[in-house]
């Protein structure tokens, strides 16, 4: 993949080396064109040195451009990636200026083009940036996060680039491009399930788990990516809908039941990655619970369980478990497996130092007759993988259906 990458005058601009790099890994070529401004934040001599061709940033460049270097660069473009990207640029692409090089390489491109946002969140949340948003994703721009966490500017919320890691796995997945019938999931249908629960004490206080999301939003993303029309439905998370998903956000265990029953029609792949509660109170007191006693006691009902309930529908659909477990992994796997009747669970690690609210992930994959294991990746980057062997084994199962129909 031939990938131009715009680099404009945000912080996150640091990080554009990192991203040269973790682009190159997936075997993109590279070539460059900065904004003005980016030269305060990194410079042209890193980027060049990573990316292995000369940094384009002046559209007044006499040498470059008399052979109409802007011309060439948006035909030689697969995809133009724009990171980070700032409320400015976000403007001048909205409104179809193109005062500099890199804005009038993208109204030249037919490639499509991807965006990663970076600004504060106060900026990211304004409703000029926000419409110039919902422009660009109306005009079929692909806009990449932003995530929420702390900002350079010492403020914590929505508007920090998303990390090239995650960037580069998004860019460089199959089907992203958009083309028909494109990745192994094309003409599929995948519900999936993310995030922890919330489960309400009083009006202030809930009982939820570690769980950040990231496992089953990349999840998601990598279903899209293979071509999969994707539904996605969300516990509480701090995270940018996935490209080319539906999401659907939910608070409680018995509010992701509904959402995913209700959703179910047609699902030919239904992966269940969220965190739900296993059991909530009882009763939930309307007023908050003021400190009175030196204790306090919570009865608690057990939850629904969605998993079971979906693997157990008459015409149930490819079902995939989670199974996070503490101790005695691959015993507690199966068990679950069996148990439940699933086509296949994914097992992993938790703990302070592992699997939730980490960007990596190790999991080892159990079917009825089968089982694989992944070494320590980024979660987007297993999550492709994961996808892969998801479609296959879906692939055969439906294979081996339509035979025993046609003995039939």
């Amino acid at each position: 993949m031939n990938i131009v990458l715009g680099i404009t005058g945000g912080i996150a601009a640091y990080k554009t080396p990192e991203l040269v790099r973790q682009l190159k890994a997936q075997g993109a070529d590279v070539q460059i064109v900065m904004t003005a401004s980016a030269g305060e934040f990194v410079t042209s001599t890193a980027l060049q040195a990573v990316s292995g061709h000369p940094i384009r940033s002046n559209l007044w460049d006499k040498e470059a451009e008399a052979s109409m270097s802007h011309i060439e660069l948006a035909r030689w473009a697969d995809v133009v990636l724009i990171a980070p990207a700032t409320a400015e640029i976000m403007a001048r692409l909205a409104g179809g200026a193109a005062p500099d090089l890199l804005t009038t390489l993208c109204l030249a491109t037919e490639a499509p083009i991807a965006i990663a946002p970076a600004m504060n969140h106060v900026m990211w949340s304004n409703p000029a940036v926000q419409a110039n948003r919902a422009t660009l994703e109306e005009r079929g721009f692909a806009v990449i996060g932003p995530d929420h966490g702390s900002q350079a500017c010492g403020e914590t919320g929505a508007g920090r680039m998303t990390e090239p890691e995650e960037i580069a796995a998004i860019v460089a997945a199959p089907g992203f491009r958009g083309a028909a019938g494109d990745g192994v999931l094309a003409g599929k249908k995948v519900l999936v399930t993310a995030g922890p629960t919330r489960e309400p004490i009083d009006p202030v206080r809930y009982i939820t788990n570690r769980s950040s999301g990231k496992m089953g939003y990349a999840m998601a993303g990598a279903a899209a990516a293979q071509g999969a029309t994707v539904i996605l439905v969300s516990g509480p998370v701090a995270l940018g809908d996935p490209r080319g998903v539906v999401v659907h956000r939910v608070e409680t265990a018995e509010e992701m039941f509904a959402a995913t029953h209700a959703n179910l029609d047609s699902v030919d792949v239904f992966i269940a990655a969220a965190a739900v509660a296993d059991y909530r109170p009882v009763s939930v007191s309307k007023q908050k619970i003021k400190k009175k006693d030196a204790s306090m006691q919570i009865d608690m009902l057990r939850s629904k369980d969605i998993l079971a309930s979906v693997a157990a529908l008459e015409a149930a659909p490819f079902t995939v478990g989670f199974a996070a477990e503490t101790e005695n992994l691959r015993e507690y796997a199966l068990a679950k497996l069996e148990n439940k009747r699933l086509d296949m669970i994914i097992a992993n690690r938790v703990g302070r130092d592992c699997g939730f609210d980490h960007d990596e992930n190790t999991v080892s994959v159990y079917t009825p007759d089968s089982h694989q294991s992944f070494p320590m990746t980024a979660k987007s980057e297993l999550a492709r993988d994961l996808m892969e062997v998801i479609a296959k084994r879906y692939a055969l199962i439906e294979a081996q259906k339509e035979e025993l129909l046609a003995l039939h």
